[in-house]
């Protein structure tokens, strides 16, 4: 697959990432399978002899995610799923004697994002029952499993999924999120006027006794420290503050 020059890294490793299920037996996962691909990134499915596909159902568990499905490649066999691919690796709970490298699935990601800079590189999980046969996960250069409950390692295919396309997507953005608004911080004048303001408040309302302060003052400053106030927070207390003086002076605004 040739991807287009002028994409970002993470974004162009991410589209030479296939995902390829072999021999489904439900529709509705594979649609599931597409929307958990679809929300990291991927787009690239396979299906290998899916029993039924495409189907309806597929489509309504997609959730949107349909242009995953309508652009999924439909191949007999994992040899043909898995033509091309630098890298494939294969997804199974269960230890396997014969098994050749085994990583978790985040080392695996790591290394399949690391090879994706340049070729192509595979996912592969199998049905929904048992998982991939020891002929069909022999066929993989890595075996990946994801660390889980040992009493009850069974994912449901397209959670599978999901926490592979997940752990593939860190791998190739570094985890990168949306960052909440910053405003501007109180200067240090700002704080002070709040200190004083607040000393002043709790000295009216008998709350501080000036002459034995103890250990209040020194406390609230070290709060209004470590709070690092922004600019309309000082405001917002200050405006409680000042209605706390209003009423404690019998209605007379300060």
């Amino acid at each position: 697959m040739r991807t287009s020059p002028d994409r970002p890294p993470a974004e162009a490793a991410l589209a030479r990432v296939r995902i390829v299920l072999v021999a489904t037996s439900h529709p509705g996962n594979v649609g599931a399978a597409a929307r958990a691909m679809l929300t990291m990134g991927l787009a690239r499915l396979v299906l290998v002899a899916p029993r039924r596909f495409p189907d309806p159902e597929a489509d309504a568990r997609a959730s949107g995610a349909t242009a995953v499905l309508r652009d999924a490649v439909v191949v007999g066999t994992l040899d043909e799923a898995l033509a091309g691919a630098a890298l494939t690796v294969g997804l199974s709970a269960r230890p396997r004697e014969f098994a050749g490298r085994v990583l978790d699935v985040r080392d695996a990601a790591q290394q399949a994002i690391g090879r994706a800079q340049r070729d192509d590189v595979a996912f592969v999980f199998g049905t929904e029952m048992s998982g991939l046969s020891n002929d069909e996960l022999s066929r993989c250069g890595v075996v990946a499993t994801i660390p889980a409950n040992p009493g009850y390692s069974s994912l449901n295919l397209a959670a599978a999924v999901q926490v592979a396309a997940y752990e593939l997507r860190v791998a190739a953005t570094g985890g990168e999120v949306w960052r909440a608004p910053r405003f501007a911080a109180a200067t240090h004048d700002e704080i002070e006027g709040l200190y004083a303001h607040a000393t002043r408040t709790l000295t009216d309302v008998r709350f501080l006794d000036p002459k034995l302060p103890r250990r209040l003052l020194p406390r609230l400053r070290r709060m209004f420290a470590r709070a690092g106030f922004e600019r309309e927070e000082v405001n917002i207390l200050r405006g409680i503050l000042a209605r706390i003086d209003e009423i404690a002076g019998g209605g007379r605004r300060p």
